[in-house]
């Protein structure tokens, strides 16, 4: 067992947390950029999740693994989504804070 599993492990729970993340601020706002993000982040969640079970089972492909959930983090990272931060700080941006607004709200 290598140090690289526990890279594979951080990167499949960023790669969760991203998802989740975003559903939140979707769920809060109904902006279609988030809508999109917490849609594609379920696949891009799975697909780290299969990165983190090849590097677990199978020692000899555990590069093959990283470069899956390498690539979730990238694809997720490449989803166009609406700026909704102005001044809040890192803690508010990192756990996806932001005042309740419907888009349907007049």
């Amino acid at each position: 067992m290598t140090y690289l599993i526990y890279v594979a492990m951080f990167g499949t729970a960023a790669a969760l947390f991203l998802w989740l993340r975003d559903a939140r601020i979707f769920f809060r706002t109904g902006l279609p950029g988030y809508r999109k993000a917490a849609y594609y982040g379920v696949l891009y969640g799975a697909l780290a999740s299969l990165g983190s079970m090849v590097t677990l089972t199978m020692p000899a492909f555990e590069l093959l693994g990283l470069g899956l959930i390498l690539a979730a983090l990238y694809l997720q990272g490449k989803i166009v989504r609406e700026k909704i931060w102005k001044d809040e700080g890192t803690l508010e941006r990192f756990l996806g804070s932001i005042p309740l607004q419907r888009a349907n709200k007049k």
